[in-house]
């Protein structure tokens, strides 16, 4: 299924502090993740996540700091702050809102 670039932007931002929310985490273990939990219909790229990561850094929603990999190479991992977590509550309850609105009006049109 081919997902709407409008619905993967809009979403982009609750599914990265929610993942993070899960604890630290690097660029592409966050790409993996959201694969795996959207089974696959989400395939997100380099050039998507980053733009995403550094919103939220310079909002102050995500602090990041170099650190070494077991493999020895340097991965700049990405944690939640308190005010990512404060967005993330605010960025649930909205979803909450269109989820419910959706399937509200979903469930009228079948029963029309």
């Amino acid at each position: 299924m081919d997902m709407s670039k409008d619905l993967v932007a809009a979403s982009a931002t609750p599914l990265v502090l929610a993942i993070l929310a899960e604890g630290d985490s690097y660029g592409y273990a966050i790409i993996k993740r959201v694969t795996e939990l959207s089974g696959g219909h989400l395939q997100w790229t380099d050039g998507m996540l980053y733009p995403v990561l550094h919103r939220l850094e310079r909002q102050g929603h995500v602090a990041a700091k170099w650190s070494a990999a077991e493999n020895g190479r340097r991965r700049k991992y990405y944690r939640i702050t308190r005010d990512g977590r404060a967005q993330l509550a605010a960025q649930r309850q909205q979803w909450q809102v269109v989820d419910g609105t959706l399937r509200g009006i979903w469930m009228k049109a079948c029963t029309a």
